[in-house]
């Protein structure tokens, strides 16, 4: 009986864990954008109800620990971050913008 009450506690902390450290829909999470804006991340948009599960995107290229991600300049510019999706091409069955496009940059920053 020890043994099971033990292993649900350890169960339900770790199914909560994730909640936690995600962002969830209707949840944003903003990053400092230096010159260009802040940048307002939304779990509408890039969750469930965009299609994407959270293994499209964490561990890799985001972590999922709030705070892991801090893009500089020269990573902006690497497909391997954003631009994993955010390249022009269709995702999904949609178009999505391309991040490398400098008309798109008020996409994302905010200022």
């Amino acid at each position: 009986m020890k043994f099971a009450t033990i292993f649900l506690s350890i169960f339900i902390a770790v199914a909560f864990m994730g909640s936690a450290m995600a962002v969830l829909p209707g949840k944003t999470v903003e990053y400092e954008g230096g010159d260009a804006g802040k940048v307002v991340f939304s779990g509408d948009i890039h969750g469930p109800k965009a299609g994407l599960k959270c293994a499209d995107c964490h561990p890799k290229p985001f972590g999922m620990k709030k705070g892991d991600f801090k893009m500089t300049k020269e990573e902006h510019a690497n497909a391997d971050f954003c631009g994993k999706c955010h390249d022009g091409k269709e995702h999904n069955g949609k178009a999505i913008f391309s991040q490398s496009a400098e008309e798109n940059c008020g996409k994302c920053h905010k200022k």
